[in-house]
């Protein structure tokens, strides 16, 4: 990942709001805090805008792998927004593009990316991903990083 991320490359926002717990001993917020965000941006979508059904759905993702890269301290009561983008889309899984930007700044304070497995719900073995939630993901995909 390049050192400078830029919101241009999202196609997806999302408000977070700060909360006091959010932040550490060092007057920032922790390093852990930022899977919530990525994981809050990522669901949000999934059941907003693909219909992924968290509680009673088939199919459910999984998380196998993530990652990301701090650039720059946040701390309460900053106003963030969450992006998200589709970095690779598969049948049965998705890499996600994600970044957290202070509200009003177009780079980004932490970026990463996020892959979900999507499983059938009671037996846990990688199922195709459904239709419409495949169709919301493909919505978000956007060219491969050139690599330096």
């Amino acid at each position: 990942m390049s050192d400078a991320e830029t919101a241009d490359r999202y196609r997806f926002f999302l408000p977070i709001t700060t909360r006091w717990m959010d932040n550490d001993v060092y007057g920032h917020i922790n390093n852990v805090t930022y899977y919530s965000y990525f994981d809050t941006v990522a669901n949000h979508y999934l059941i907003h805008e693909g219909g992924l059904d968290i509680h009673t759905g088939e199919v459910i993702g999984l998380v196998v792998e993530s990652k990301c890269a701090y650039r720059a301290p946040l701390a309460y009561p900053d106003r963030l927004r969450a992006g998200l983008c589709v970095d690779r889309l598969g049948n049965r899984s998705v890499t996600y593009g994600i970044a957290i930007f202070k509200e009003g700044e177009e780079q980004a304070a932490a970026h990463g990316h996020f892959v979900h497995v999507f499983v059938d719900r009671r037996t846990r073995r990688a199922v195709a991903m459904p239709d419409r939630l495949r169709d919301a993901l493909a919505k978000l995909v956007v060219a491969p990083r050139e690599q330096a």
